[in-house]
């Protein structure tokens, strides 16, 4: 059945399902992420201590703004309104989708689930995968922000495409069709800004490269749960809202 409610409620089932994905998305990246975090961290003091050694010590250096503990503390709480946001968005592009497409609720959430990570996470992390502290230089940190916005807003633009694909081939009466339509403008657009964005690669050879794909694998596992608990929440919601409709009018009906 096509979602019929009311943005209000579409809103506050996307609030809902994203507050739902954040924490588990939190959970995730502590069990997952925050060993690698921490190990990483230490490599970087063990060569700030051997520079210091060395001779090249650079002074006292500032205390971080946020100790560790803070920023375990403060994990759940950037993963939580991480999720309240994506769910606000997600909401928003639901009530347009509706009217664009007959999918089902459930399935539509799915599909803008699976839209809404390959645009905002598989796309940008296959050109710049996420690195851990101790890898990249600060003096490039703005040219390498502005890259990885240029990435999202390429997945944006490969998704759109191959929505806007599989929905003029939708009457074809070959699946094949259907199915290869989408994927290609997909890939068309994605390879073509991949080959046109710069290559960035500020790891050093020092770096052990067990712990750099640990860290970049837990990443992309919590931005995975991100998406499909949201997608799933959202799914949930909707199946158990239209539920307790179809109750509602039986019982209104006797």
């Amino acid at each position: 059945m096509p979602l019929v409610d009311n943005f209000t409620k579409l809103l506050i089932r996307g609030l809902l399902a994203g507050l739902i994905a954040g924490i588990l998305a939190g959970g995730v990246a502590f069990v997952l992420g925050e060993p690698h975090v921490n190990a990483a961290i230490a490599i970087e003091e063990a060569n700030s201590a051997a520079g210091e050694t060395a001779g090249h010590s650079h002074g006292d250096e500032e205390a971080p703004l946020v100790s560790r503990d803070g920023q375990r503390a403060g994990l759940f709480l950037a993963t939580s309104l991480a999720g309240l946001a994506l769910g606000a968005i997600f909401a928003v592009v639901a009530n347009y989708a509706r009217r664009i497409t007959a999918m089902s609720g459930p399935l539509l959430a799915m599909a803008i689930a699976l839209g809404g990570w390959l645009a905002i996470e598989a796309v940008p992390f296959f050109k710049y995968p996420a690195n851990p502290p101790a890898v990249g230089d600060p003096d490039t940190i703005n040219q390498r922000t502005l890259l990885w916005l240029a990435t999202v807003i390429l997945g944006l633009l490969a998704v759109t495409a191959a929505a806007a694909a599989a929905k003029a081939v939708s009457a074809h009466e070959f699946l094949s069709v259907r199915v290869a339509a989408p994927v290609a403008a997909f890939l068309v657009i994605v390879v073509i800004g991949y080959v046109s964005l710069p290559t960035i690669n500020e790891v050093g050879d020092d770096f052990p490269a067990t712990l750099l794909w640990e860290f970049r694998l837990s990443s992309l596992a919590t931005q995975a749960t991100l998406w499909l608990v949201l997608g799933l929440a959202f799914a949930f919601l909707t199946e158990r809202a239209t539920r307790d409709a179809d109750v509602a009018k039986k019982f209104a009906l006797r």
